[in-house]
């Protein structure tokens, strides 16, 4: 059993949570709160930001053209493809992409994106992998889910949302990381792979948490009386 195999399997829980949280359910059903998708994406758009972020440090710390290439091909991959789910979402709710831009991260985003650039400036590229590594992986499995669970055609609600995951693109770019994560876990001692197995864990509860995040609208608390205008 490879490396990342083992991760899937010790972090089954919270992949199956995943599946059924009810703001992922809500895509299949094509019911969702239009606050919690808007939400979602305010959150979601400023954590890919920082994600492009945490890619130029693997940047900064590869040794080779191979990885530095890989690297280079998932902030293009970023920036250039994966704003059509967002504007799937934003469709829905009628509300401009441009619109939805330059929020404050919620204390759940804000929590995972510091995870990610902890892991980056402590670890090296398996640490930095393992810890991006769930963002991908859930998003191609929930898609993969929602696909068979519902059969979504050209007219439900959030079809091109689900379609963008659940297809060979997206699955190539996961299974890129894997691969990559699994030659990485290869080469480490057992305190490296256990800071690499830890770094993946949290980064899968912090992918359950950013979607209660998005539904619940989280906010940083206000003591009471102040005023926040």
């Amino acid at each position: 059993m490879s490396f990342t195999e083992t991760l899937r399997r010790e972090n089954n829980d919270i992949f199956e949570a995943i599946f059924n949280h009810r703001f992922v359910d809500g895509i299949g059903k094509g019911d969702l709160p239009h606050d919690s998708i808007a939400h979602y994406i305010k959150a979601d758009y400023e954590y890919l930001n920082a994600f492009m972020h945490i890619y130029g440090i693997g940047i900064s710390k590869s040794t080779n053209r191979k990885d530095i290439e890989y690297f280079n091909e998932q902030v293009g991959f970023i920036l250039n493809s994966e704003t059509h789910p967002h504007m799937n979402f934003c469709d829905v709710i009628g509300v401009g992409y441009d619109e939805l831009h330059g929020y404050p991260l919620p204390p759940t985003a804000d929590h995972y994106v510091k995870h990610m650039m902890y892991h980056a400036q402590m670890g090296g590229l398996g640490e930095i992998l393992a810890a991006m590594l769930p963002c991908p992986w859930t998003y191609l499995e929930i898609g993969n889910h929602l696909m068979k669970k519902y059969q979504p055609t050209p007219n439900d609600t959030f079809y091109q949302w689900i379609k963008f995951y659940a297809n060979e693109e997206f699955e190539t770019l996961s299974n890129a990381m894997r691969q990559r994560l699994d030659e990485l876990a290869d080469q480490a001692s057992e305190t490296e792979r256990q800071r690499m197995k830890d770094a993946f864990r949290k980064s899968c509860q912090l992918e359950l948490k950013f979607w209660e995040m998005a539904y619940s609208c989280e906010e940083w608390p206000q003591g009471e009386g102040v005023n926040t205008k």
